[in-house]
């Protein structure tokens, strides 16, 4: 995917006969009807799509596109990516990062010493889990909560944890 996108979100399932879809939104500002988003399916390139509504339910945003109208054209976009461009988000915190400028990063413990490398970010039941893989080939799942996090250095390329305590010795005993 190019730099000048950001994934924000995946369309999950249409939700009632109108063409809404359950979104998962990964962004921690509010999805804006009216907006230039881009949808890409698997590895294809992205394509434009326009906003036309936003409502929330079950605290999930359900989202209208144009142009889709009905149950099955919803469908047809189950599971694509919802996408913004990188230069229309909103500006960062001294404190804040993109998520999607992480993977790949150096992951520090409060020692100094290296955990690992943060591979990848998954999002089940909407809580935010860095995938970290150690230089011996082990995986550890992270909950990226802000008390977890000491801080970023996105310069060298490197994030400072110190996680709840057990967590690595059920990964690393």
């Amino acid at each position: 995917m190019s730099e000048a996108f950001m994934h924000m979100g995946t369309l999950v399932r249409p939700h009632g006969l109108k063409g809404e879809l359950c979104l998962d939104w990964y962004a921690d500002f509010p999805l804006q009807p009216g907006g230039q988003f881009w949808l890409q399916a698997g590895q294809n390139p992205p394509r434009p799509v326009r906003a036309i509504g936003c409502r929330w339910h079950k605290g999930r945003p359900l989202l209208a596109l144009e142009g889709v109208a009905d149950r099955t054209a919803a469908e047809a976009l189950r599971g694509q990516k919802l996408l913004m461009a990188r230069s229309s988000l909103p500006p960062l915190d001294d404190n804040e990062v993109y998520v999607a400028d992480l993977p790949g990063c150096t992951i520090l413990l409060p020692d100094g010493s290296t955990l690992g490398q943060l591979d990848h970010v998954e999002y089940p039941a909407g809580q935010e889990i860095w995938a970290i893989h150690t230089k011996d080939g082990r995986e550890i799942l992270f909950p990226a909560q802000p008390q977890f996090i000491a801080g970023f250095d996105l310069t060298h390329r490197c994030v400072r944890i110190d996680p709840p305590e057990g967590l690595l010795d059920i990964y690393l005993s």
